[in-house]
């Protein structure tokens, strides 16, 4: 998240959350970020910091969410990019793919699997090659937050 304090440029940052939920800026130790709202967040850094500066202004915008660790997308295997993406509403299988690159060259997409988290670690069977190469949109399904996408390699 940026960290802008009006007039005081040596007090503005980005500063990213840490895993423990909380950040650190010049002058203010930990504040717990998780949870909060970026104005919320302003409020809390602008009483901070009035020990220090007279009548601080503090802007906080978040520049990327990740989101907790239960709702991230996880994709693994033969994916160009493979990673855990944060989970946005209505996100599709076509959404995820094109963030993850595509597929590698040795993948094999009409094989791969999504375990749902929600439904007890349930495996969902998903065609990949159909909706990237074929443009089958039937194959593009709805992502629930914490679904791990399994993309096997092939057999050639």
């Amino acid at each position: 998240m940026s960290i802008i304090v009006w007039r005081n440029p040596e007090l503005s940052l980005s500063a990213p959350v840490r895993p423990d939920g909380k950040i650190s800026t010049p002058l203010v130790d930990e504040l717990v970020a998780q949870g909060k709202t970026s104005v919320e967040i302003a409020r809390e850094i602008e009483k901070a910091l009035g020990k220090f500066v007279r009548d601080p202004v503090v802007t906080v915008i978040v520049t990327s969410f990740v989101g907790p660790y239960s709702e991230q997308i996880r994709v693994v295997g033969e994916a160009s990019k493979p990673q855990a993406l944060p989970y946005k509403q209505k996100m599709t299988l076509l959404d995820v793919m094109i963030a993850v690159g595509g597929l590698t060259d040795f993948a094999d997409g009409n094989s791969a699997s999504i375990t749902r988290a929600s439904e007890g670690a349930k495996r969902y069977a998903v065609r990949i090659n159909d909706l990237i190469k074929r443009g089958d949109i039937s194959a593009n399904v709805e992502m629930r937050p914490g679904d791990i996408l399994i993309i096997p390699q092939g057999w050639f």
